[in-house]
């Protein structure tokens, strides 16, 4: 029996997948889990932002751990109990969707969670990272390191281009990101910002940190700065808005007198002379 050559785009798919094969391999799921999930989760290290993941699989079964870690907000919305006590748990924060996140890895990571599990004590039971008490040197260093005054280890951009935050910047900052004002308390403490910061895994931020993280020497100054901004939140003024409002005048009052100017040459150098001939 004769066999029928593969056409040519057949062997243009193929090409493709190998390609893609080589390109992108699949990362193992300990890889996966330090890069996307410790920065909210701990195996055997206590709550973070999110849950503590020892032995989950005993609170749930596999089809909804693996159904809620593809697409936590629609699990949510559907109003399923279990799913809208974790976001009571985790103070209204929604666990965000994880970027390059399959059914395939999520069933490895809930397989390599129940390994860890079964360990004495598993290497994502948490970073002493946040043991070291916060100083009043480490609120000067991570203020200028928000404020983008002092440029980040890795050179990733400073925070004030994405997120507000209370009684900083004369304009205020940028909108991409939420205000920051309130998250130290919004996010778990110290423990959790400082898990957060070292490896942030938002599907905005994380591509951004993946290659320029937030250096070790800099995750605690930040922590300080956002503490003390959530805890003197309630004297900063709204300042903010009033002094976009007042140069969004300014600048609107500049550019009428130059329109003006500009135009009213224009018309002089129309009329004149029809005036003058006219009298003429």
């Amino acid at each position: 029996m004769k066999i029928k050559p593969l056409s040519k785009f057949t062997y243009f798919i193929i090409t493709v997948f190998l390609i893609q094969g080589l390109a992108f391999p699949q990362s193992d799921p300990e890889e996966f889990f330090e890069k996307n999930c410790f920065s909210c989760h701990t195996i055997g290290g206590g709550r973070l932002t999110g849950p503590d993941l020892k032995d989950v699989e005993e609170r749930k079964d596999a089809v909804w751990l693996e159904k809620f870690i593809l697409n936590p907000q629609a699990v949510i919305n559907s109003g399923d109990a279990y799913a809208s006590k974790l976001l009571k748990e985790a103070r209204g924060v929604v666990m965000p969707k994880v970027a390059n996140l399959n059914a395939s890895m999520t069933r490895a990571l809930l397989k390599f969670i129940k390994e860890e599990s079964g360990k004495e004590k598993s290497k994502f039971a948490g970073s002493t990272l946040a043991d070291r008490p916060l100083t009043e040197e480490d609120l000067q260093i991570g203020s200028a390191l928000f404020m983008g005054t002092t440029r980040l280890k890795n050179r990733g951009p400073s925070c004030i281009s994405c997120h507000e935050i209370a009684g900083e910047g004369f304009l205020g900052g940028g909108l991409l990101g939420p205000d920051l004002t309130e998250a130290y308390g919004r996010l778990g403490g110290k423990i959790a910002i400082a898990a957060w910061l070292s490896n942030p895994s938002s599907e905005t931020m994380s591509p951004i940190y993946k290659k320029h993280p937030i250096d070790e020497d800099e995750v605690l100054p930040l922590v300080a700065f956002l503490k003390n901004k959530a805890e003197g939140k309630d004297i900063v003024s709204n300042a903010h808005d009033f002094n976009f409002m007042i140069f969004g005048f300014i600048g609107l009052a500049i550019c009428l007198v130059l329109f003006d100017l500009a135009w009213g040459n224009r018309l002089r150098a129309v009329r004149k002379p029809m005036v003058k001939g006219e009298l003429s």
